[in-house]
Formats: C-alpha cells, sequence, structure tokens
C-alpha cells in the first residue's frame, strides 16, 4: 500500500480565526484529485508564546461562532 504522498494533497480554501492564545484553521483539501474535505485544526500558545498544534477535542460556544462563518465559506469550496 503506497504511503501519503504531500505532493497529491491540494489546499483549496484556507482561514483562520484566532484568540490572543489560540488559533483554529478551517480548510479545504483534496488529495489526488479526490473527495473535497474539510479539516479543522487547532494550535494553542505554549508557555513561551509560540503557537504549537494542539488536539482539536471539544469546542467552546465561543468557538463555534468563530468558526462557523469561515466553514459556510468553505462549503462553497467543496462543490
Amino acid at each position: 500500500m503506497p504511503g501519503y504522498d504531500p505532493t497529491l494533497d491540494e489546499s483549496l480554501f484556507s482561514a483562520v480565526w484566532e484568540t490572543d492564545v489560540e488559533r483554529l484553521t478551517v480548510s479545504v483539501y483534496s488529495y489526488n484529485k479526490g473527495t473535497k474535505k474539510l479539516q479543522i485544526s487547532r494550535e494553542s500558545q505554549g508557555p513561551s508564546g509560540e503557537l504549537r498544534f494542539a488536539k482539536l477535542g471539544r469546542i467552546t460556544k465561543e468557538e463555534v461562532e468563530g468558526i462557523l462563518p469561515l466553514m459556510q465559506e468553505a462549503l462553497s469550496h467543496m462543490e
């Protein structure tokens, strides 16, 4: 079974919602011209102030309200 090839992963849309301590990114990707898929990722501020990847897990109402318009915009890139 062949492995993941990053050259075949096409980013079709990306938008960011952020606060002082974290960033949520809503993206649409298509791998090898396949089905377009939505990805949500979280970056949290580390002890020295740098942003680092964090598990998305559950999200607050404020986060939902922040990324919902981004998800609706992403949806238009999935047609």
